[in-house]
């Protein structure tokens, strides 16, 4: 396929907003995005020489010269520490070696190999992990949302056993439920969220078990994703917080054990929708699992650039994107064991400096621009969790920010989809943006993948900044449409974490530009005014923000 076939169409791009519908508003003349510099700079992001941009690696070192590099060249100034380009972020690195996990089942041994069957990893400091024989017990979701009036553990004690857990939430099966806002996935969805409440619960390890549609990813990706280091941040009571083991298994594996064990998957899995549902204990049924653990501490870098305000500095304009991805892995059925990260999110990072490039080459805005290209993002947002943390420009006289994630490489679509459509007033600046170039607004179209608790922007919305993620989807609206449409549907099923997800010359920007010219002109807007976007009643992040009014203007 080759959707982009010419310079000329390349650097026309650039002039896409011309492209709206008749009558539309025309935005203010801007400097042009430049979508050949866009696609050469993802290329050289996601290139075999960068290693996959892993954390901790000659791939991150090589990263963040260029990313300052190019900063510096847009006109921006160092946004980080102590007055430098960076802001340290220490973390914990976990690599698994020697893993060995079996079920026992009324005498049987049923061993697991790791990729296979399941796959075992720790966030926990040592140097061995090794449980024997500890008891399962099925959990359901694994949730506690006392204002949903929902325990999954009612008065069972699981301290010291293993829980098998569903991934998701209730109403992914049965959305009319809405006991957990129907498909829309909650936080109480996401992976993250069942370990940290087996740990509360004293739990001595979590089975998931991996289910495609609920889990919105293939067995793959699990593998990709769980198999090499894991990281996390320095914690004073890691013992409270992590347990030894965190762990996935393929349904059929899970189907297998249940049988064998008296019960039926599929029928635990409906009475788990109910707030009724209790913990089912595996009749005679045990996890061992023990494997070396080498546990070291790195310090990895956010790189934050900041073009200072004219009139108020102190307030500040964010656009965020990752620049790590998993580095380097197992090989494939090719033998490519680089995970390159083009889409996820080489598109993002070079978003991130082409907008710099634009902002740089502009009037002085008032407020301040800040660029923030996290690290550890495919690791737990753990670099923008830091940040969040740790602010190096304050929460409170933060105005608002954009994230870029694995951008529209496609083509121009017709819809502006926002993912956590409903949550702030930053909705209906998108759609007014949006409808400037003869688009329409769009929620998540797929909510059931959480999406919303999977990039950078949560850390930050968590502690009370308006924060908007939103990215090109529906229909394409330029023909060829088909090779378009395979080539969106291919990257989520066989590219999404795979060592395929490679920059190609074939990618038509047009649909990610328009997607930071959104970004550009809202941000422009906040930026030359006293606005303070808000979060709209209802919103779980109303409170955080509002706690910092007296902060601001």
């Amino acid at each position: 396929m080759r959707l982009l076939s010419s310079a000329a169409a390349l650097a026309a791009c650039a002039l896409i907003s011309a492209c709206a519908t008749a009558g539309a508003e025309a935005p203010a003349p801007v400097a042009a995005f430049d979508a050949a510099r866009l696609s050469e700079r993802a290329r050289v992001l996601s290139d075999d020489s960068f290693q996959g941009r892993g954390i901790g690696t000659p791939g991150e070192t090589m990263t963040v010269r260029y990313l300052t590099e190019h900063y510096a060249a847009a006109g921006f100034q160092p946004g980080g520490e102590n007055g430098g380009w960076t802001q340290d972020v220490t973390l914990n690195r976990f690599t698994a070696s020697n893993v060995q996990a079996s079920f026992e089942i009324a005498g049987e041994t049923v061993p697991l190999t790791q990729g296979q069957q399941i796959v075992v990893s720790t966030r926990l400091p040592g140097d061995h992990v090794m449980l024997d024989d500890a008891p399962l017990v099925f959990a359901g979701y694994g949730i506690t949302a006392p204002e949903r009036n929902w325990d999954d553990f009612k008065d069972v004690d699981v301290r010291g056993k293993v829980i098998v857990v569903l991934v998701n939430d209730a109403d992914f099966e049965q959305p009319e439920l809405n006991t957990f806002n129907g498909r829309a996935m909650t936080y109480y969805g996401r992976w993250t969220y069942k370990y940290e409440e087996a740990a509360r619960r004293g739990a001595a390890g979590v089975i998931i078990v991996h289910e495609v549609a609920p889990a919105s990813y293939g067995w793959a990706t699990v593998t990709n994703s769980w198999s090499g280091p894991q990281f996390d941040i320095v914690r004073e009571n890691a013992a409270a917080e992590r347990v030894p083991v965190e762990s996935w298994i393929q349904r059929d594996v899970a189907v297998d054990l249940f049988r064998k064990s008296g019960l039926d998957f599929d029928a635990l899995k409906v009475q788990a929708r109910s707030r009724d549902f209790r913990p089912v204990a595996l009749p005679g049924a045990t996890f061992s699992g023990m494997f070396d653990v080498a546990a070291t501490q790195i310090t990895t870098k956010n790189v934050l650039a900041r073009l200072p305000g004219a009139t108020h500095p102190d307030e500040t304009i964010l656009y965020t994107a990752h620049w790590d991805h998993i580095g380097v892995g197992e090989p494939d059925a090719n033998g490519d064991a680089i995970f390159n990260g083009a889409v996820d999110n080489a598109t993002g990072t070079a978003a991130l400096l082409e907008l710099a490039r634009i902002w740089g080459a502009g009037p002085r805005p008032e407020r301040s621009i800040v660029m923030i290209s996290f690290t550890a993002e495919e690791s737990g947002l753990l670099g923008s969790e830091y940040y969040a943390a740790n602010p190096v420009w304050p929460l409170e006289k933060t105005v608002a920010g954009f994230n870029m994630d694995a951008m529209n490489v496609y083509g121009r679509v017709a819809d502006l989809g926002v993912v956590g459509y409903g949550q702030s007033e930053l909705d209906e600046l998108l759609a007014a943006a949006a409808a400037r170039q003869g688009r329409s607004i769009a929620p998540d179209a797929n909510p059931a993948a959480g999406s919303y608790f999977r990039s950078d922007h949560f850390p930050l919305a968590k502690r009370g900044v308006p924060m908007a993620y939103a990215e090109g989807g529906g229909a394409f609206r330029d023909p060829p449409v088909a090779p378009r449409e395979a080539a969106r549907d291919e990257y989520g099923s066989k590219r999404y974490h795979q060592a395929d997800d490679e920059w190609s010359a074939d990618w038509d920007l047009a649909g990610q530009i328009e997607d930071m010219e959104v970004a550009l002109w809202i941000g422009r807007d906040l930026a030359n005014s006293r606005d303070w976007p808000g979060w709209k009643p209802g919103s779980e992040f109303g409170p955080a923000r509002a706690a910092s009014a007296s902060a601001r203007d």
